[in-house]
């Protein structure tokens, strides 16, 4: 479940349970019904926070020392690159 399934779930909940009167259909609560959707919306949108969250790109940074052999000089090379999705 995404993050867009999850808040359309929390969303059609909150319809159910505060929205629709409760006479509307006799053999089904919808207001239980409502705040069951709402509760597995927020589980959903809490269970991809922690899954999808990790995935952002990571910024590696490299430095490598040599030595010129002409100039004897020492000759640092930074190279940055990000990582990831």
């Amino acid at each position: 479940m995404g993050i867009g399934s999850s808040i359309f779930l929390i969303a059609l909940g909150a319809i159910l349970a505060f929205a629709v009167p409760g006479g509307v259909v006799t053999f089904i609560d919808l207001h239980m019904v409502g705040y069951i959707l709402m509760v597995v919306g927020v589980i959903g949108l809490i269970v991809s926070l922690l899954v999808f969250g990790p995935r952002r790109a990571r910024r590696v940074s490299e430095s490598r020392a040599s030595v010129d052999p002409v100039t004897g000089e020492r000759i640092v090379t930074r190279d940055s690159r990000d990582t990831g999705i």
